[in-house]
This record gives C-alpha cells, structure tokens and sequence, in this order.
C-alpha cells in the first residue's frame, strides 16, 4: 500500500502546497494522494479524514514557522532590529514563493481563518492557538523595548496583537495582488503601532532598507531637530 516511512511526509507536503495554491475546500483526498504519489490507502492508515490532515499541515507548518521566529525574535540583537528582520524575512520568503510558483502564497494561516474558521471548530480553534503564540512572542520583544524606553505604546499585549495582525494584513495584500511591494509599508507601520520613530536616514522605509538603530521617540526627535 505504499505505507513507507516517507509516505506521511509525502501527503502532508503535497496537502501543504496544494492547499496554499487553491485553498483546502476544493481538494479531495484523491487528488492529494495523486499529487503525494502515494496510494489512497495510505492517507487512511495515516489520516482519518481531510480535516485530521489540515490540522496535521497546521501542525506541521506552525512548527518550521515557530522555529524561524524564535531564531529571528530570541536573537542577541536589540528588540526593534528583531522586530525588522522578522518582517523583512517574511518578505523574503513570500518572494522565494512567488519566484517559485509564479504567485504569492500569502499565510498559511491566514488563508485558512478566511477560508474555514466559519466551517469546523478544531480547525478555527488550532488556529487560535498558533495566532495567540505568535502575539506572545512578539509582545515578549516589544515588553523588552519598552524597558528600554525605546517605543511609548503603554501595552505591549495589544501592541503585539496591533503588530501581528498588520503583518497578517500586509501578507493578504501582497497576495490579493500578487506583489510583494505589498509588505513595503510593514516596518513605518510597526513604528507607528509602537510609539516609535525611525531616524531620517531611514526614511521611514520597509523591508528592503537598512534598518534603523532601535532608539526612544525622544532621542528620534532630538536628532531629527539637530
């Protein structure tokens, strides 16, 4: 029956991308074992139903991201820098997407809220759960920054959630019109929802131009009247 080691692998990539390209309800399990080269029998010995795999390529994915994001924010770096270059990878990666398949992916997650968190609980509820830990790692940032003096917003949980929620925004536009330039303004935004401000140098620019030296809105303001 093809029920190698490999072969739950093998669906769940072939589920993932399958998924990012034409959404989950218009697939079936048929096409899925097709494009895994797997037999159909295997996605049963694996997989009770299509929604047991979605949650398992949830699983599976928030796990790579989880990890990505924890390198990029848990860095020796200074908190507003961390915040960069998590969206400047982000940017990144969407553009490897559309240079790979000729479209942007946008989030996984964020393309599975639109699409089923309305129709099935377990899914909407994993997906709770990965959008909830990803605000607690950034308010755990932007908590550092504010010790630092460096941003004013006076909480950092509904900072993180304001934060979280642009970047989830910019990445819906960058696929809705297929252009990562889309996701430019992500880092001027975080700056705003912060309380902070980038040095002229900057020029208030995304990912894509040197990032700023983390300050404090005052010292921002005293240089740029200097």
């Amino acid at each position: 029956m093809g029920r190698t080691s490999d072969a739950r692998e093998k669906i769940l990539s072939a589920a993932q991308s399958l998924i990012e390209l034409r959404g989950y309800s218009a697939l079936g399990v048929a096409e899925i074992c097709k494009a895994a080269g797997v037999p159909k029998g295997s996605f049963y010995y694996f997989f009770e139903s299509k929604e047991a795999l979605a949650l398992a390529v949830l699983d599976e994915h928030w796990d790579a991201q989880k990890s990505a994001w924890a390198r990029v924010l848990n860095s020796d770096e200074e908190p507003l820098r961390r915040l960069y270059r998590l969206f400047e990878e982000t940017e990144a990666g969407q553009r490897a997407g559309q240079q790979s398949c000729g479209t942007v992916s946008g989030c996984l997650f964020g393309n599975l809220s639109l699409e089923m968190s309305n129709h099935t609980e377990p899914i909407r509820t994993r997906l709770q759960e990965i959008f909830d830990a990803q605000v607690e790692m950034v308010e755990s940032v932007i908590t550092e920054a504010r010790e630092r003096e460096e941003v004013t917003t006076p909480d950092s949980r509904e900072a993180a959630r304001a934060v979280v929620a642009q970047l989830e925004g910019q990445v819906l536009f960058a696929k809705l019109y297929n252009n990562t330039r889309r996701l430019s303004p992500l880092w001027a935004n975080c700056l705003a929802l912060l309380g902070a401000r980038a040095p002229q140098e900057a020029g208030g620019g995304g990912p894509g131009s040197p990032p700023p030296p983390p300050t404090t809105p005052h010292r921002a303001t005293r240089r740029l009247r200097g």
